[in-house]
């Protein structure tokens, strides 16, 4: 059951926000869609923004102007929350990169974690949802996101194509394993085992497939970004496609850093790549 919020007419659209009892997360989670307009009542495709540390579902929708060119599309927009919220863990609010607006798009195992914070169950969760209550076409759904959502958004593709027909990212934590980020959530949330940190390396994820994605997977990186070097590795995730074969568009920008600007800049680029992947 989706409760309403909030909605704003938008780009002859609408922008809406819902609330809903998850189902993963065991508490209510929030998340955020555009909706262009549909006359003809049709089940459009449908395209999914994961955002990245200190987010939430309101960050995307406001900060990146996406909605003018997912309207002139066709292309409906999804935004979830980042982590669960009131989960009341110890410790959940003692960092910016861990806990309440960190949930790394994974599964928590360790048992003070592994209740609540089940944010790629969640992610699949809310894809049915979506699918179920609004006019999204469930064999037309895309996925794309920023940083700790790039990461998120490039390990729930390659593990599940067949949910996620296109996956693009900007400046994604592309192989976590090395990153101090990745380990820091990692070990908090997974505990020491690395093998089960690979199932969140989307570098290491790519390095056991084959032409995953034929039509390409596209990301956007700028060489401004003060968190390039010690986190982000997308040189590591441009081997490992070149490896398996995988089409990917690595376009590298002098100046930009790491934030909304810099989406902003780009995000047309990326309506339109997953458009065409979801015509």
């Amino acid at each position: 059951m989706l409760e309403l919020l909030n909605e704003h007419a938008c780009f002859g659209g609408v922008q809406r926000f819902y609330r809903h009892d998850s189902r993963e997360i065991g508490l209510p989670m929030r998340f955020s869609v555009f909706i262009p307009a549909n006359s003809d009542n049709a089940r459009l495709p449908a395209l999914f923004y994961l955002a990245g540390l200190t987010c939430n579902e309101e960050t995307f929708m406001i900060k990146a102007g996406a909605q003018r060119f997912a309207a002139e599309a066709g292309l409906i927009l999804i935004a979830p929350d980042t982590s669960p919220r009131g989960a009341n863990v110890e410790g959940e609010s003692d960092s910016w990169d861990f806990g309440v607006g960190a949930g790394f798009y994974l599964d928590a195992t360790k048992p003070e974690w592994s209740k609540h914070y089940r944010m790629q169950s969640y992610i699949h969760e809310l894809r049915e949802l979506v699918i179920a209550e609004l006019p999204v076409d469930g064999a037309r759904v895309g996925i794309f996101g920023h940083s700790m959502g790039g990461h998120g958004a490039l390990t729930l593709a390659l593990k599940n194509p067949q949910a996620f027909k296109s996956v693009s990212a900007f400046a994604p934590i592309a192989a976590p394993i090395k990153s101090p980020w990745g380990k820091k959530a990692f070990t908090g949330y997974l505990g020491d085992d690395q093998e089960t940190w690979e199932q969140y390396d989307a570098s290491v994820l790519m390095s056991r497939l084959q032409t995953p994605f034929p039509s390409g997977i596209l990301i956007d990186q700028g060489l401004g970004d003060k968190f390039l070097a010690e986190q982000l590795y997308p040189e590591v995730f441009e081997a490992a496609c070149r490896n398996a074969a995988q089409p990917l568009e690595l376009r590298q920008h002098a100046l930009y850093d790491h934030g909304y600007y810099f989406i902003a800049t780009f995000i047309e680029d990326h309506i339109r790549f997953h458009a065409k992947n979801l015509a």
